[in-house]
């Protein structure tokens, strides 16, 4: 697994894979803060909780379920995932995999 690709190189470009969870290993709050907009499968989701790009899933809340630890649970979907910075506008650079 690598860390970006060619795809998703760059300063306008968000990471290769991120997380919502301040408890995640690939959590970055000063990426979420500039709002990443995430399309799976050629919609537009807001209730992502984790992405990966290159792997091409994506985890999101199985209802209002949660673990012993109060965590929402997660299901994995996979299919193509793009993402973008929501503050570049209009027509942002889109990281896709590929």
């Amino acid at each position: 697994m690598s860390e970006e690709t060619p795809s998703t190189a760059g300063p306008d470009l968000p990471p290769d894979r991120l997380a919502i969870s301040p408890a995640s290993p690939h959590f970055d709050a000063e990426k979420l803060q500039r709002g990443v907009g995430i399309r799976f499968k050629g919609t537009v989701r807001t209730n992502v909780e984790e992405y990966c790009i290159s792997e091409g899933w994506v985890r999101v809340q199985a209802g209002k379920t949660v673990d012993r630890k109060g965590q929402p649970l997660t299901i994995k979907l996979n299919g193509p995932v793009e993402a973008w910075y929501e503050d570049l506008g209009e027509d942002p650079p889109i990281a896709k995999a590929g």
